[in-house]
């Protein structure tokens, strides 16, 4: 009896989520049917957001670039670190040292996000301009680190500096947490047969967690796509491509409806509803492809063994 009831409460919890999502995306599908019916403008190329004026004329191509650029960037900036962190906790540090070392990064990431976006507005801001210059001096050949106007502040590239701080706690943690699931026999196994420590780290740890990485990783992506206040308190929610991503521009979708929320009409208000749909079904094609990659690998990680 036991048995039953208690897989039968694991079944609804589970139909409950699937229940849950879809009513998330129904919602958004019908609050967003006058913006995508009165829009006069194509809703995936423009880049202007006019959606009250009339007629209405707006889209989410600048709004998808500032949100797939910056979580990129960030991702590019945290992971390595993030990784290293929790490989130098694992088999590295002194048991003082990765005690110390890993409550500081649970600390970290339970830190509020308006906390890191008052401290990249008010400091981190203030010190970026030798990075972004001297990238702009020797890596100016790459579009992506030219700057043409000599400002540095209000950038894509201090948005993601941000961004990364805030999820890099996220996926040390829980990339750590994973390494220090690899059975003891598989790690001495490979010392026993001559490996060097980075050899067993190669070999045994990283097959191993590899899909606990890229869950974490994964999850880390997910809080940069969505992430709101830190980000809308450093872009300068310019409505425009940009490719060059140390100058003050861009915007993203999270930040954009934290920051015209309040000023919307019915119009604007649908329109927002509408880029908060398509973030969700960005949101929801990330987490498959994670799904499909931790599938393909699983074999990798010994959980079949």
């Amino acid at each position: 009896m036991g048995d039953r009831v208690f897989t039968n409460l694991t079944r609804l919890a589970g139909i409950f989520v699937l229940v849950l999502m879809a009513a998330i995306g129904a919602f958004l599908v019908w609050k967003a049917i006058p913006a995508f019916r009165d829009n006069t403008g194509n809703f995936f190329t423009t880049q202007e957001w006019f959606p009250d004026a009339s007629p209405p004329f707006f889209g989410i191509a600048a709004l998808a670039f500032g949100t797939a650029i910056s979580s990129v960037v960030a991702m590019v900036i945290a992971v390595p670190v993030a990784i290293g962190t929790a490989l130098f906790i694992g088999f590295y540090a002194s048991r003082r040292i990765a005690t110390s070392l890993g409550f500081i990064i649970d600390v970290l990431a339970a830190v509020p996000s308006i906390i890191y976006g008052l401290w990249g507005l008010q400091v981190l801001m203030l010190h970026m301009d030798g990075i972004t210059k001297w990238l702009n001096d020797y890596l100016g050949f790459i579009p992506l680190f030219r700057n043409e106007i000599g400002i540095y502040t209000k950038s894509i590239f201090i948005a993601s500096v941000v961004l990364a701080i805030m999820i890099l706690p996220t996926i040390s943690a829980l990339s750590r947490e994973v390494f220090l699931q690899v059975p003891r026999s598989h790690r001495e196994a490979s010392l026993a047969l001559g490996a060097t420590r980075w050899e067993m780290i190669r070999m045994a740890v990283i097959p191993f967690g590899r899909p606990g990485v890229i869950s974490a990783t994964m999850l880390g992506l997910g809080r940069a796509l969505g992430e709101t206040i830190a980000v809308a308190l450093i872009l300068s929610a310019a409505f425009e491509i940009n490719w060059h991503i140390t100058e003050p521009s861009g915007n993203t979708f999270a930040a954009n409806i934290a920051l015209k929320w309040n000023e919307a009409g019915p119009i604007g208000l649908s329109a927002l509803i509408a880029s908060g749909l398509i973030l969700f079904i960005i949101t929801l094609v990330v987490n498959m492809i994670a799904r499909a990659i931790i599938a393909k690998h699983k074999e990798f990680s010994g959980a079949n063994g």
